[in-house]
């Protein structure tokens, strides 16, 4: 049988953890195990000093001032512009609108395009593993245009029907919104494929990308997609900050999507003018700090690198899987060919919430419900799971750990 201490390591995680001070805290008098990293990731030392050297040394307001701290602000908000292009390959900066997460950033293109270019009998496409932040803004934009919502199904083992998709395509489709990586299952969608078929009708595509831009390379020139949306806190960043791409041509084109200062150029009782991209989308103060510190995020994945990390992550996910279906009892939900770093499971007789609830007292934090995909639990069948989530600071003793607080629960279960 395999073990943690047979598994040859990809970094120095004792060093990475170093990084990370909440992992030396205690939960319930145990040492913490933290597999919650699809609902938020930890953050390192230099994203939490990034925060606190803004409000110490150089807190205002940006875009707006000319005294030397409101340019300092201004510099360094724009440097993180620059450094999340080249994150997720965009072709220009005025690409990239700074919002509050992946729910922000899909409800402005539900809002703004969709408002102005979906019509009645029009179709949008989700898929059946989709976050209700994928869910609610197009279900509300189609009752409002009298527009049709079309799901791809899901199956057995947690991946979407590619030829049902096929099949939903018509010359009707405007939008097909899907996530890259599900965050119930851990399934990787083949979303570039997608993409080109969804523009083979004339289709713009949406992509979620909340759990893949902290395990995936992402390229959007080459997926081809006409927006992309992520979440900062996801990447090792603050919360309260997040990303949509667009494309320019199609950004340009859209409506606004909140009045007020920055995202405009003149305003008159009688006339309003717009600012240009990316400000046009920006309107009120920012949450400057957060979205300063995101730079930090991105250049500590950087500095390790994705593909190191996806490695760690991997192991740490098959000797997860293979440790966990030596339970009995234990089902896991989700068996794609490619996922990523996640694993959701059931176990016979119990109710998730009770399982989380008695990790908890053993220090594991896991996350258990129906992690705001219900319409993908009731395909399965079920209440909700419980989801472990790793991030590259966990380590196979933690895996362990989790084993041996999972056979403990079911004891006090029995």
């Amino acid at each position: 049988m395999t073990t943690f201490s047979t598994i040859s390591p990809i970094f120095d995680v004792d060093t990475i953890r170093q990084a990370f001070p909440i992992l030396g805290r205690m939960v319930k008098d145990k040492p913490l195990v933290y597999l919650d990293n699809a609902a938020t990731s930890q953050k390192p030392l230099g994203v939490i000093n990034a925060i606190h050297d803004y409000y110490t040394g150089y807190n205002a307001n940006i875009h707006r001032g000319i005294h030397s701290l409101a340019e300092e602000a201004t510099a360094a908000y724009e440097v993180t512009r620059h450094a999340v292009k080249q994150f997720i390959g965009a072709a220009a900066a005025e690409e990239i609108i700074f919002t509050r997460g992946t729910t922000e950033g899909i409800n402005l293109v539900a809002y703004t395009w969709g408002r102005q270019n979906i019509n009645a009998g029009d179709e949008i496409i989700i898929s059946g593993m989709e976050h209700h932040s994928n869910i609610v803004p197009w279900q509300i934009l189609c009752e409002e245009k009298n527009a049709v919502l079309k799901v791809i199904p899901v199956t057995e083992d947690g991946e979407l029907s590619l030829m049902a998709y096929q099949n939903l395509l018509t010359d009707k489709t405007k939008l097909v919104s899907i996530v890259q990586v599900s965050n119930a299952l851990g399934t990787v969608n083949p979303v570039k494929e997608m993409i080109a078929a969804a523009h083979h009708v004339g289709a713009l595509v949406l992509v979620d990308g909340a759990q893949s831009a902290v395990h995936l390379d992402i390229d959007v020139q080459d997926l081809d997609c006409d927006f992309f949306a992520f979440s900062g806190h996801k990447v090792y960043g603050p919360t309260g900050v997040g990303v949509l791409y667009g494309k320019k041509k199609i950004l340009e084109n859209m409506p606004v999507f909140q009045g007020g200062g920055e995202m405009i150029k003149e305003v008159t009782f009688e006339h309003t003018t717009y600012n240009e991209l990316p400000y046009k989308y920006e309107a009120g103060t920012p949450n400057i700090a957060d979205t300063i510190a995101l730079k930090s995020a991105l250049d500590f994945i950087n500095t390790i690198g994705k593909t190191k990390i996806r490695k760690h992550e991997a192991g740490l996910l098959a000797y997860a899987t293979e440790q966990l279906e030596t339970i009995p009892g234990l089902a896991i939900i989700g068996k794609a060919r490619e996922k990523a770093s996640l694993v959701s499971f059931v176990i016979k007789g119990t109710h998730p919430q009770d399982i989380g609830i008695l990790l908890d007292n053993q220090g594991i934090a896991v996350r258990t419900g129906h992690h705001c995909c219900q319409p993908l639990m009731k395909r399965f069948e079920i209440p909700g799971t419980v989801r472990a989530s790793f991030a590259l600071y966990n380590t196979f003793e933690e895996v362990d750990k989790l084993i041996t607080g999972l056979h403990k629960t079911i004891k006090m279960l029995s």
